[in-house]
């Protein structure tokens, strides 16, 4: 008995490769799995730069990235810079953000807004709000209003296209109902109407966000002086490539935290919906 059991013991799975697996799921099912790409693409980085396959005046290191960064730090110039931009993106995401969502809202709940707002919004629409920055700057200058104008303009379409389209795209069935027990129209818009909406608007969100970066980006390289834009190109006119990279690894942080914002919002949010319930 003793040796047959030794034989189906012998000829079962080994549990070395099933804990393996074990551990790479719950490595990949944590929440620092998805900085597990960007840690990969900087060590190749700085692999091609310590053997020189790059040179070093077009790919500075990641390690002379980090050297830039504490050098702008230890001056002020990099604290400085980066509070203008996140003002600057916050400020026009909450002007554009809040006309767009508002005016979505109303389209959404209001044929009368809807016939006589949604054509006009939807030609400005096709017009693309960079190729508007030379007459901003004859608007505005190069001050704060042009900048906060051009990163309104770009995250208004997003977050008004999604509003509207979550607002329309409601169970009329679960209206039907709610009507059917007597609910007036304002709950039947704070507990149906918006939270079926929801979804749809914090998509919208998440999209506006991106357009929100990469419109300041080319309004800061434009027309500024100072934030994250103005500090590459003033970098670029004394070929500080390191400087240059490290503002676009900033804005690139710096979007990924206002994503990781909008998701942590939309999980709170849409706690009661099957799809964004933990397993």
């Amino acid at each position: 008995m003793s040796e047959q059991g030794t034989l189906l013991a012998s000829s079962g799975p080994s549990p070395g490769p099933y804990w393996n697996a074990i551990r790479i799921q719950a490595i990949l099912a944590s929440r620092f799995s998805t900085w597990i790409v960007p840690g990969l693409v900087i060590a190749i980085w700085q692999a091609i730069c310590s053997f020189g396959l790059a040179p070093s005046t077009l790919l500075p290191s990641p390690l002379a990235v980090a050297g830039a960064a504490w050098r702008l730090t230890a001056t002020g110039e990099l604290p400085h810079n980066m509070g203008v931009s996140f003002l600057r993106a916050i400020a026009g995401l909450v002007v554009g953000g809040g006309v767009g969502f508002f005016l979505g809202l109303a389209n959404g709940v209001s044929k009368i807004s809807d016939a006589l707002t949604d054509s006009t919004v939807q030609m400005v629409r096709n017009i693309p709000h960079l190729a508007m920055i030379p007459l901003v700057i004859l608007w505005f200058g190069i001050d704060e209003e042009a900048k906060l104008f051009l990163v309104a303009i770009g995250v208004f379409f997003p977050i008004y296209i999604n509003t509207l389209h979550g607002i329309r795209t409601v169970d009329p069935h679960l209206v039907e109902m709610a009507k059917s027990y007597g609910m007036g129209s304002r709950d039947l818009f704070r507990l149906v109407v918006l939270p079926g909406a929801l979804p749809s608007i914090f998509v919208g969100l998440r999209y506006a966000l991106g357009i929100m970066w990469l419109t300041l980006i080319v309004a800061e390289t434009i027309a500024a002086q100072s934030g994250l834009g103005y500090m590459a190109m003033q970098a670029r006119e004394f070929m500080l490539v390191d400087v240059v990279v490290l503002s676009m690894l900033i804005y690139a942080l710096l979007g990924k935290l206002a994503d990781s914002t909008a998701r942590f919002l939309e999980r709170s949010c849409l706690s009661w919906h099957p799809a964004f319930q933990r397993q």
